[in-house]
């Protein structure tokens, strides 16, 4: 039996450098001992840094590394299909980032050859492990701001925001590449953390529109969900606002107050009849830390799922609806 998950990273760009990448060696029973890049300058590079033994420029390479127990995808989402079922082709568990794939249909096939392989697959929607949200869930549960009626949300960025991941091929703002454009990068840790705090859908639409086309990806989407328990979630992103008018704040309304907190902040704001409480968090270091360390528990048999391939295809269904691509109702 597994005693050790010994990690083969495909894909060690900048989303690993400090997010993901240092923590598949902190958490128990873990360790990092391959990576790959099609540039193998730079794989070797990430490799001498991150003290990791073996490097490659070829994902087949790594998957069929036999030191290699466990693979963590962390490329574009036009490459995780295929990585995916290559890696549990070889029967190798697989932690992919987030989106799951470029579209519905690619993630319903990586968790339908999982299944069929009865191989594990999670996908990488760790904030809803983050202690923040885990306090949101909590309060929701017991009941402190009475029962939830409805969410907004706001996610409005300017083209330069901070908040936006770079990186050297601008992949996020390409189609072919991402599936859509910011909205693809940053809605599924939103739209999963809704499904993670209220559960089953009965329901959901959008739509989206390129209004300043500034690149082939929509920049402005528009959704909303209607929960089986009732709840209604409405959420709007707008990615070419003017930076004085850059929002990121979610707010859920239940019959005695509200819970409001930004999906990329630190801090929680509890209203009840009027009087408000503030909960501060401090950053983590790794914001992929305690996901990993519950991958690697569920890898090695001693805990459930934090997050299997059905909960990333229900996300990508509803990405594909908010973009206008497919409705559900």
């Amino acid at each position: 039996m597994t005693q050790q998950i010994k990690w083969g990273i495909i894909g060690c760009g900048d989303v690993t450098e400090v997010k993901s990448g240092p923590a598949f060696n902190k958490v128990p029973d873990s360790k990092l001992v391959a990576v790959m890049r099609r540039n193998a300058d730079k794989a070797a590079d990430y490799a001498r840094r991150h003290g990791v033994p073996k490097w490659y420029a070829d994902a087949d390479e790594l998957i069929n590394d036999p030191d290699v127990n466990a693979i963590y995808i962390a490329t574009p989402p036009s490459t995780h299909a295929g990585y995916t079922l290559a890696a549990l082709q070889a029967g190798k568990p697989v932690y992919v980032e987030k989106p799951m794939a470029l579209n519905a249909a690619e993630a319903r096939q990586m968790f339908d050859y999982a299944t069929e392989k009865n191989v594990k697959l999670c996908v990488a929607h760790y904030r809803r492990l983050q202690p923040m949200f885990l306090k949101i869930k909590s309060l929701i549960d017991t009941k402190v701001i009475g029962d939830i009626r409805f969410v907004q949300l706001q996610l409005l960025q300017s083209s330069s925001a901070k908040l936006i991941a770079r990186s050297e091929e601008n992949w996020r703002t390409d189609p072919a590449l991402s599936g859509g454009g910011l909205f693809h990068d940053l809605a599924p840790h939103q739209i999963d953390l809704m499904l993670y705090l209220f559960g089953a859908i009965e329901q959901y639409r959008g739509e989206a529109f390129n209004q300043a086309n500034v690149s082939a990806a929509d920049d402005l989407v528009n959704g909303s969900l209607l929960f089986a328990n009732g709840v209604v979630f409405n959420g709007l992103w707008c990615f070419t606002v003017n930076e004085s008018d850059t929002a990121d704040i979610c707010t859920i309304y239940g019959s005695e107050g509200n819970i409001s907190f930004g999906f990329f902040g630190q801090n929680v704001s509890v209203t009840i009849n009027g009087q408000t409480e503030l909960l501060e968090f401090p950053p983590l270091q790794h914001v992929e830390q305690p996901m990993i360390e519950k991958v690697v528990t569920y890898f090695l048999g001693h805990s459930e799922n934090p997050c299997d391939g059905a909960v990333g295809t229900e996300v990508m269904e509803i990405i594909d609806a908010f973009a206008g691509t497919t409705t559900s109702g």
